[in-house]
């Protein structure tokens, strides 16, 4: 039986990590609607550092603001290049979800963000939240922010310093951020396929997202500018808040930094792909099964079928233009695939 893995509906393309000048960005909230608007965007989730604030005054019939935040957890220490950290984005998955969980009352804000401090709803019968920068801790903030209804991605393990036994030890996340512009336009190289496979290959079965981080400290068309180097691309019904978030949780969308995928499905053991114009496309898992389609002539490519041993436990696809840039599946296991 054929199984769609991106089901019917619309792709919307989005942008899951973002800062305005209500934190550490340059450009207002209706400033960055305005540049996403005009890169083919139709979802942005505002995650400022530290203040859960909804935007819902942006919505229009082209346009959805997701409310979220960013958290930052840092290692013992004043601040250095050299320190370790960890930075998650949590989403809210329902609309009228806007209490911020783990809320400190005088710690954790920077940049704008005391400006905003009397504009966050939390609980005020709960004690502050003391963040801690180890496995457990981290942990212990991913799981509450499922509990409380928000969607976890990782990000950005690269800029953290972070590497196998630190990212190794958190679970809760929903995702990964595979992809991270702000990252890849400073300099640091933010495309993470290796620390995904490390995560699934450890049992971790989560998503791979694609962000942009922007600040937008160079203004757009400046080849720094750090709005549109990577997204993610939703596949849902129609643009409505609780439409797109439950998209989200389902697992039903890609990342790219700028092929598209087109159709994607599995049957009898065969997981079909259609996309833009490609260079090359893989098709890789757990083991040592890859197979790569690509024309001799040089030629694009646009479809690829690949067929899947059973020993493979998982699989996911990349899809590559003539210009380097990646197109990711989620990793789909093949014991949830099974009839």
């Amino acid at each position: 039986m054929r199984r769609y893995l991106l089901p019917d509906g619309n792709f919307y393309k989005a942008n899951l990590h973002c800062h305005t000048n209500l934190s550490d960005g340059k450009k207002t909230p209706e400033e960055v609607k305005e540049i996403y608007k005009s890169l083919g965007y139709s979802v942005v989730a505002y995650t400022d550092h530290d203040i859960l604030i909804p935007h819902d005054d942006l919505n229009d019939e082209d346009f959805l603001a997701l409310h979220g935040f960013e958290m930052e957890i840092n290692a013992e220490g004043p601040w250095s290049s050299s320190r370790k950290c960890c930075h998650i984005c949590l989403i809210g998955i329902d609309k009228d979800n806007i209490t911020q969980p783990m809320w400190h009352r005088k710690y954790y804000l920077f940049g704008n963000a005391p400006n905003s401090r009397d504009k966050v709803k939390f609980d005020e019968t709960l004690p502050d939240y003391v963040r801690k920068y180890s496995s457990e801790g981290i942990t212990e903030i991913m799981k509450t922010a499922r509990e409380k209804g928000f969607f976890v991605t990782y990000n950005h393990p690269t800029w953290s310093l972070e590497h196998y036994p630190d990212y190794m030890g958190y679970d809760g996340m929903n995702a990964l951020e595979i992809f991270n512009g702000a990252c890849n336009s400073s300099g640091f190289i933010e495309y993470n396929p290796r620390v995904y496979d490390d995560m699934l290959v450890g049992g971790k079965k989560i998503y791979c997202v694609g962000g942009d981080d922007n600040h937008n400290y160079n203004e757009l068309g400046t080849r720094r500018c750090d709005s549109g180097w990577a997204f993610t691309v939703i596949k849902a019904e129609k643009l409505e808040y609780n439409t797109i978030t439950k998209a989200l949780v389902n697992g039903d969308f890609y990342a790219s930094e700028g092929p598209e995928i087109h159709e994607l499905w599995y049957e009898d053991g065969k997981v079909h792909i259609k996309c833009s114009d490609a260079d090359t496309i893989n098709c890789t898992s757990a083991t040592r099964f890859v197979k790569l389609a690509m024309n001799e002539d040089y030629s694009p490519i646009n479809e690829a079928t690949f067929t899947v041993p059973e020993d493979a436990i998982y699989f996911r696809i990349t899809v590559t233009d003539k210009n380097g840039k990646h197109a990711c599946t989620n990793a789909y296991f093949l014991e949830d695939l099974r009839d």
